[in-house]
């Protein structure tokens, strides 16, 4: 058992330790002020606050909060408090139907950000002044706690707010102290090189630490947290799988920069899952295949189980729920395998650069010239949120853009002359797959990638459409030609 300078000794036990105040939440949610701003912890859905937030939903009091988190969160957040009408500003992610339609109708001030750089906004950047952090946990000392499912910008968090309320919940399990890396990078200008040689190395701590001044109080609960359901992976996502698994191959065979390690990057939901699936067919000969990214889901244990995966970096956990206990029953042996740390290290440009990693993200859209649309339909209807996608796009040494051509059960395309909301511009996307096939676009002019695209990626009820509106632009003495108005039709949704 090691002790560490100005923190409790390891493995950590009980959960509740020291001179610490026990509060009910009711009590807990009256010490925020109706205008307050609470920095709240979760990311994948997991680890945020569920009993504050539920009783700040049944509140009589006229809230007008702002709410800042760095990942997506659970209904107690999303659906509940949203629907109470407390929040007034949100940043910087929403995954309800409930949060859409509110953020949609400006009923909710909605600001997006890129996660990575969400702690810096917070603490230095002048995006909020924090008043109050609201973190669950699964073990509680006198100046520190840790962690539960998620670590987002939870460091962060903590530092930046005046005081802080933790919510330790006995239905995470303690051993999730195994798998954190808590590491905090220093403040600009003095900023220094993270010291992180490799995505499995561990350079933090299991646990955050915090001024006990600012502790208001914690409140015990149980509550376990949301988990994912991923749909079958349809023939769409299958064929989209085996063009990158071919894509990867012959890339793997091209570079030199591969041949001794392969990390990886996927985006969160139904297809990232199949994409995993399908690189268990891959043959990556004795290279180390790495995941260097922001969410672990199942797909990655299947990897970890059958040797296929040397480790996985993350900040969060987006598991299904028979993923997540299988993560549970199994914590310590996962823990060799598995990492999870804060999103500004996760998410770091210069850590994405330094492994060379290979970022497959979906999105909603692109366009003949290669600007991807993430989050916005037509260019106006809010989805989701950014969420680390930019971080990995703008950043990966191969940056892929997987998604079908053609918006499932209906007649629209994906692939439009005109993306009329660009979350990742033409100088951000080097790949691009859909079941039609795969578009290497890295070196090609405006009209060449666009050419390249409609060839490759674009359903065949779509292509000749896409063409004509090629053929007609590029008689334009324009580099990259269009027909405003024309674009626009293909959005009249």
């Amino acid at each position: 058992m090691r002790k560490q300078a100005d923190g409790p000794e390891e493995p950590i036990e009980p959960r509740l330790q020291g001179d610490v105040p026990v509060v009910d939440a009711e009590t807990a949610a009256a010490t925020i002020a109706e205008d307050a701003t609470v920095l709240m912890s979760g990311f994948g859905s997991v680890g945020y606050p569920k009993a504050i937030p539920l009783t700040l939903a049944d509140s009589d009091r006229n809230l007008r909060l702002t709410v800042v988190h760095s990942g997506n969160v659970g209904d107690e957040i999303d659906v509940d408090l949203v629907e109470s009408g407390a929040i007034d500003r949100r940043f910087s992610y929403q995954s309800s139907r409930t949060a859409r339609s509110v953020t949609n109708h400006r009923e909710i001030s909605f600001s997006d950000r890129n996660a990575s750089s969400i702690g810096d906004d917070v603490q230095y950047g002048g995006m909020v002044d924090a008043d109050i952090a609201v973190v669950e946990a699964v073990a509680v000392g006198e100046g520190w706690f840790v962690p539960s499912t998620s670590i987002g910008q939870v460091p962060a968090f903590v530092d930046a707010a005046d005081e802080l309320l933790i919510e330790l919940n006995h239905s995470q399990p303690l051993e999730l102290q195994s798998i954190h890396d808590i590491y905090r990078p220093d403040s600009p200008p003095n900023r220094k090189p993270i010291p992180l040689t490799g995505p499995g190395e561990r350079i933090g701590e299991s646990y955050v630490e915090f001024d006990p001044a600012k502790l208001v109080g914690v409140v015990e609960t149980d509550r376990a947290d949301s988990t994912y359901t991923f749909r079958d992976p349809t023939e769409d996502d299958l064929a989209i799988a085996a063009n990158l698994r071919s894509f990867l191959s012959a890339e793997m065979e091209r570079s030199p920069v591969f041949d001794e390690a392969i990390h990886l990057q996927f985006g969160v939901g139904s297809l990232g899952n199949a994409l995993m699936g399908e690189l268990q067919e891959l043959d990556f000969g004795d290279r180390d295949v790495v995941y260097f990214g922001e969410l672990i889901q199942d797909g990655l244990l299947d990897m970890i189980d059958s040797g296929r995966l040397e480790c996985a970096s993350a900040t969060s956990m987006a598991f299904t729920a028979e993923g997540q206990q299988r993560l549970f029953d199994d914590i310590d042996r996962y823990a060799e395998d598995i990492v999870l740390r804060p999103a500004d290290i996760a998410n770091h440009p210069g850590l994405i650069d330094q492994f060379g990693v290979v970022g497959v993200n979906s999105a909603i859209e692109f366009d003949i010239y290669g600007n991807v649309n993430s989050t916005h339909i037509g260019g106006k209807r809010m989805v989701n949120g950014v969420g680390g996608s930019a971080d990995y796009n703008r950043n990966a040494l191969i940056s892929v853009c997987a998604l079908p051509s053609k918006l499932a059960g209906k007649d629209i395309s994906r692939v439009v002359p005109m993306s009329f909301h660009v979350d990742h511009t033409e100088h951000d996307i080097d790949v691009f797959v859909t079941e039609q096939g795969v578009a290497d676009v890295r070196g090609l002019s405006p009209v060449e990638r666009a050419e390249c695209i409609i060839e490759h990626c674009a359903h065949p009820s779509f292509k000749p459409k896409l063409q004509s509106y090629l053929d007609d632009v590029k008689t334009q003495s324009n580099h990259i030609p269009h027909d405003i108005e024309r674009a626009a039709t293909w959005h009249d949704t």
